[in-house]
């Protein structure tokens, strides 16, 4: 192999080997992740989460601007506290799980705000109703690992969740403060 034939060489391989470096975090870990929340009732805080929720992503944090995000989150798997709040929000006032069992998000776009926090965009369906969503978003890496936290105030009128009797904000309050945690692994 002749000098020019090496730097070549050596120019071509220089230009693969960020590609080769380059990580996507694609694989949801569910064990890891966590989807929660705190509502108002009587303006005394409220807790609860959903235990069953799945997620499709794509991260590169070399190309943010490509990633794609779903979340599925099955509403019957709430846990509102007791077995009868539980009951209470399946019902056709609030998540009216017969007919809406599930509430699905899906991102439109990833806008980097600097350092490892970003902007998720997209589109949240509840109850037959799709509507813009934007949730501020962490994104902390650890090897072939990252978590990606968020918080974000969701308001369920905007839904239709709590409907009737239970539409005065002066009993559950409209604001709901949602965090989210979703852990995912490359390849």
């Amino acid at each position: 192999m002749t000098t020019r034939q090496t730097t070549l060489a050596l120019g071509a391989l220089l230009l693969i080997a960020p590609a080769a470096h380059a990580i996507e975090f694609t694989q949801f870990q569910p064990a890891k992740s966590s989807l929660s929340f705190v509502s108002k009732q009587m303006n005394v805080p409220v807790d609860g989460r959903f235990k069953t929720f799945r997620s499709k992503l794509a991260f590169d944090p070399a190309n943010p601007a490509a990633a794609k995000a779903e979340l599925e989150i099955d509403l019957t798997s709430i846990d509102a506290g007791s077995r009868e709040a539980n009951d209470e929000v399946a019902g056709k006032p609030w998540f009216n799980t017969r007919e809406f069992p599930v509430a699905k998000f899906v991102s439109t776009t990833v806008k980097p705000l600097g350092g490892n926090r970003y902007e998720l965009a997209g589109k949240m369906s509840i109850k037959g109703k799709t509507l813009d969503l934007v949730a501020p978003l962490t994104v902390t890496q650890d090897g072939n690992s990252a978590s990606f936290d968020g918080a974000l105030v969701f308001k369920r009128a905007d839904y239709g969740i709590g409907d009737g009797v239970w539409a005065d904000f002066g009993t559950v309050a409209n604001e709901v403060q949602i965090k989210f945690r979703i852990v995912a692994t490359s390849k």
